[in-house]
């Protein structure tokens, strides 16, 4: 082959790639992979990965159009009461279009971060593709998929844009607690902290007058004490022993489905007392780090190190030490790796590709082999169990890094990549 002929060859494969790896690759990987995951949880009627979606979302909105009777206004609820927006919203066209006006929802919150996030850094767009196709059709069935493009929109404007960045952090957190990990993270870092908690606390005094105008009353906070009096949930970590005690058919732990709270538990000696402990126990690790947050900042560290490592902690141990366990639960960690690649180092890129595999193992635990999880069987209590280890050493990791911050020396100038806030 000749030498400019060659020269031409390699041009040509150098568009195919630029254009493969730019705008119009990433538009197609969006539309293949959201096609895929919808037609996964709108046609799968063995592993019926859209349950929470048509058969429980739906019959909240139904239940209130035909009695009147509305979940966090008239009763108790265990969702913050913004949840009841994206599940209203999807109501709008009746129950029977409910499934995909939903779907339609996520999709397009999804299309937007995906947009604003390739504007700033295609590499972490094409991480957040990854990670949906890792975790599979329940990255579009529950609540948290709502909540995870409104973080990544929060976490890709917090420095530039604080107010709109709290605002949406603030909303997110009245559809799904978890995004105040990175309400604390940002105002334990940063110096705009002001800006992004007044505009949170003006979409709460929103979020509380229209619930307070629509009936509400004593209940607006009464998601906070439905969690307290619930059991082990089989996919938690805390679960781990009780799950492998059924596993093997001991007498200390079985897997049971509670029909109060539609999920399955685990239930054994010390359920109860260990049940108990979680959420003490939570609040003490969320001071813990935010504590070690704060002296890091106050010793003049890095304050993206500080953002980064505190924002993947407190996430992480919303998840690791926590009584409840769901697959969803794992797309909370988008938003953090996402910080965490938008201010990208070694170490930081090493974490991110962990969530990539531990979102894959979420997805083969469900919907694929769920079954091999409520009647335990080797495969998917092992992966599960790996999946669970790999928390607990992310979690580690950020400790043990937040630590090192908070008791090395001051660093003796701000680095190019340091946090510049408006």
């Amino acid at each position: 082959m000749r030498v400019d002929e060659r020269e031409r060859v390699l041009a040509s494969r150098g568009v195919v790639l630029r254009t493969i790896a730019g705008p119009v690759g990433l538009a197609v990987a969006f539309l293949a992979i959201h096609g895929i995951l919808a037609g996964i949880n709108l046609y799968d009627v063995v592993h019926f990965p859209f349950g929470d979606v048509t058969q429980v979302y739906r019959f909240w909105m139904e239940y209130a159009a035909d009695n009147g009777v509305l979940v966090g206004i008239d009763t108790s609820w265990v969702y913050p009461i913004g949840a009841l927006l994206p599940m209203g919203f999807a109501y709008v066209l009746g129950p029977d279009a409910y499934g995909q006006l939903w779907l339609a929802t996520i999709v397009a919150l999804d299309a937007v971060a995906t947009v604003v996030l390739a504007r700033r850094s295609t590499a972490a767009a094409w991480w957040w593709m990854l990670f949906l196709a890792c975790l599979g059709p329940v990255s579009l069935a529950r609540i948290d998929a709502v909540t995870a493009p409104l973080a990544i929109l929060a976490v890709v404007w917090l420095l530039d844009r604080p107010v709109v960045a709290g605002a949406l952090l603030a909303l997110a957190t009245w559809i799904k607690v978890w995004p105040v990990a990175l309400i604390g993270a940002a105002v334990l870092a940063l110096r705009s902290r002001l800006r992004i908690v007044i505009a949170g606390a003006v979409v709460t005094a929103a979020i509380l007058v229209a619930a307070l105008a629509l009936g509400a009353r004593g209940g607006i906070f009464g998601f906070i004490l439905e969690q307290t009096g619930r059991g082990l949930q089989v996919e938690a970590p805390v679960a781990s022993w009780w799950l492998w005690s059924a596993l093997l058919g001991l007498p200390e732990g079985r897997v049971y489905y509670d029909t109060d709270i539609l999920t399955y538990q685990v239930a054994g000696p010390g359920t109860a007392p260990v049940a108990a402990l979680m959420t003490p126990l939570l609040v003490l690790v969320v001071a813990g780090v935010a504590a070690l947050g704060a002296l890091a900042v106050r010793r003049g560290q890095d304050r993206t190190e500080v953002l980064v490592q505190v924002a993947m902690a407190l996430v992480l141990a919303l998840i690791v030490v926590n009584k409840v366990g769901s697959p969803q639960f794992i797309g909370w960690l988008a938003a953090p790796a996402i910080l965490a690649i938008l201010h990208s180092r070694p170490a930081f890129r090493g974490r991110a590709l962990a969530v990539l595999a531990i979102a894959a193992a979420t997805q083969f635990v469900y919907p694929w082999a769920y079954d091999g999880i409520t009647a335990p069987t080797w495969l998917p209590v092992l992966v599960l169990t790996a999946r669970n280890i790999a928390l607990v050493v992310l979690l580690v990791v950020a400790v043990a890094e937040l630590v090192r911050l908070a008791t090395g020396a001051r660093p003796p100038a701000a680095p190019p990549h340091a946090l510049s806030e408006s």
